[in-house]
């Protein structure tokens, strides 16, 4: 082993023993809700450092959901240690849906949403009223946090949008919040 590989070597397996001991039961615990709709408000700040940098590192092309996934399991994947990406959910009248992210811990999930077209952008509200009936029986869920990633503005006003996915909700007695944030 030459000498630069020993010393990469070392400090991967310093990292790795930090990352370890960093993890624990504390790590996550005191983060809420309101912690998670910060750090996704700065997605795009986030996606503009990596793709404007002056090395040819790494760059995010966000094509399609599963990019935006890709780059929200990123971003939150170092603050919360419970997060399961694509947890399916209980079958509600013959079908299922899965959750694109699932934090047990704060019963909250994830929905990203990659807005592909003018047609997905004007039928996006029928979509996460569908999402929100399928989730509000969801044991581990108490919020929904729908990130939709529009690149093209292809939502014809988000105003109205977030008024009728942002209210109170109560379903058998047991709330549900839901927040929508817009990017970019």
């Amino acid at each position: 082993m030459s000498r630069e590989d020993y010393l990469n070597a070392s400090m991967i397996d310093g990292l790795s023993s930090l990352a370890t001991a960093r993890r624990g039961p504390a790590m996550g615990s005191s983060l809420s809700v309101a912690d998670i709709l910060k750090a996704l408000s700065n997605f795009q700040e986030c996606v503009r450092y990596l793709n404007t940098r002056r090395s040819g590192g790494a760059i995010l092309r966000l094509k399609n959901e599963a990019d935006v996934q890709d780059a929200l399991f990123l971003i939150l994947r170092p603050w919360l240690e419970d997060l399961l990406f694509e947890n399916p959910n209980d079958k509600v009248a013959n079908r299922y849906s899965i959750a694109d992210f699932l934090v047990p811990s704060l019963s909250l999930v994830i929905e990203a949403k990659y807005i592909r077209n003018k047609d997905h952008g004007r039928s996006i509200s029928k979509e996460l009223h569908d999402d929100i009936e399928s989730y509000r029986r969801h044991p581990k869920c108490s919020t929904i946090v729908f990130f939709l990633y529009d690149p093209n503005a292809e939502i014809p006003d988000s105003g109205p949008l977030r008024d009728s996915i942002e209210e109170t909700r109560v379903y058998s007695g047991k709330p549900l919040t839901c927040r929508l944030i817009v990017k970019p």
